[in-house]
């Protein structure tokens, strides 16, 4: 054999691997439906060493709270459990590439040091307990209603969420903080401001404006650009939205001790936290793990269908962070906000056109309340993905579009 026909083979054969691996590329899940706390930002050599990002945690509901604070990656604030009154609020600050999650501890009783329960032992939190003392060092008991953050992925841009993939426990709504960044203060805020309401007596009529209502300012919004609630949701549906058998103090059986059918006549608490599917029966198919660890394997249960339905901007199971995921320039604040009042927000379906446009890198136009500026805050779509999926039907890709796919796409954030 000579040696150009060997050369010829070697190429072949070369290029068929590279064949290959894209196919398998092709198939794993794309890169915007890992979600962004499973991401491990690269180390920023040129990072501020003061944590001088604001963290702020405010309690508008009619009880008190003890809202818990957990780091995965960056400084995390100094207070990671506290007690908040109604009203009240705590201002703490966190490193520029801070990443965690802010949830809220109900019906909590700690002894004078906080380092446990006021009596006994075990959890001194009736939901979002962690290990029964003040201050966390761990993630919340479920079910609790999560606000997550990512403040800087590696890529220049902030990721956060609501999540209720852990369960509900309290409504929650995220507020952006610009802080006087030009690149922040041009998005429209009720594009960025996500709200969950899922807790019965709490819900306003259909077509609440709380501008109208005695609020100038609502959740960071005003009347020039409004937040975009949901009306389909009921105070019934709200009631009785928690699967039956995911409810953390179901009601007690009649006196013949059967339950009638349908369930839905039966009265409910006022304050029902509700299990996810996942955290309460830890089943593949509800966890999206195992043979079950993509989209086209997993599938929403019952409980994230119904937790969509009364709170569309929250993510719900393991592969709904593409519908619920807000990604903004980096360099914001944020403030989370317990029982904010009012209806969950619908921005992500309401404002789909505006979102794509910013996500292909225009202006947004035409959006509720007036013509937004610049600002990349929610991706759909991820060019890498499109690019490896092309890329799968034609195997005469160039080196430099596989450089490109390299440089942009890590099979270390799949898993």
């Amino acid at each position: 054999m000579d040696c150009w026909e060997r050369a010829r083979r070697i190429r072949v054969a070369y290029f068929f691997r590279i064949c290959v691996v894209i196919l398998v590329l092709s198939n794993l899940p794309i890169a915007n439906g890992v979600h962004h706390m499973k991401r491990v930002a690269p180390q920023r050599f040129d990072a501020r060493k003061d944590s001088i990002t604001p963290l702020i945690v405010t309690n508008y509901c009619s009880e008190t709270i003890y809202p818990g604070i957990m780091t995965q990656a960056g400084n995390g604030p100094p207070q990671t459990g506290f007690k908040l009154d109604p009203g009240q609020s705590n201002n703490q600050t966190v490193s520029e590439n801070w990443q965690g999650r802010v949830w809220g501890r109900t019906n909590c009783s700690f002894n004078g040091d906080g380092t446990g329960p006021a009596t006994g032992n075990g959890a001194a939190c009736g939901t979002g307990d962690c290990n029964g003392i003040l201050n966390c060092v761990a993630t919340g008991n479920v079910p609790v209603s999560l606000a997550e953050f990512t403040l800087d992925a590696g890529d220049g841009k902030t990721y956060y969420d609501i999540s209720l993939v852990d369960g509900y426990n309290l409504p929650i709504a995220i507020v952006m903080q610009p802080l006087a960044n030009s690149s922040l203060d041009d998005i429209p805020p009720n594009l960025t401001n996500p709200s969950c309401q899922g807790t019965v007596g709490l819900l306003q009529q259909k077509n609440y404006n709380p501008y109208s209502s005695g609020y100038q300012i609502f959740l960071g919004t005003n009347s020039s650009y409004p937040l975009p609630f949901d009306e389909k949701v009921d105070d019934k549906q709200v009631s009785s939205w928690c699967p039956w058998d995911l409810q953390v103090n179901p009601p007690r059986k009649p006196g013949d001790g059967v339950y009638p059918y349908p369930d839905d006549n039966i009265q409910r608490p006022v304050f029902d936290p509700c299990y996810s599917a996942c955290a309460k029966y830890n089943s593949p198919s509800d966890c999206c793990t195992g043979y079950h660890n993509q989209p086209s394997t997993c599938q929403p249960s019952e409980y994230s269908k119904a937790a969509k339905a009364v709170c569309p901007d929250a993510y719900s199971y393991a592969f709904d962070d593409q519908t619920s995921t807000f990604i903004i320039p980096a360099g914001a604040g944020f403030e989370v906000v317990f029982c904010p009042g009012a209806r969950s927000t619908n921005i992500l379906a309401t404002e789909s056109r505006q979102l794509q446009q910013l996500a292909d890198g225009g202006h947004p136009t035409g959006s509720s309340g007036g013509v937004g500026g610049g600002g990349e805050y929610l991706h759909l779509n991820r060019t890498q993905s499109a690019a490896i999926r092309s890329s799968s039907i034609g195997c005469e890709t160039t080196w430099i579009n596989i450089l490109l796919l390299a440089s942009s796409f890590s099979l270390s954030s799949v898993f």
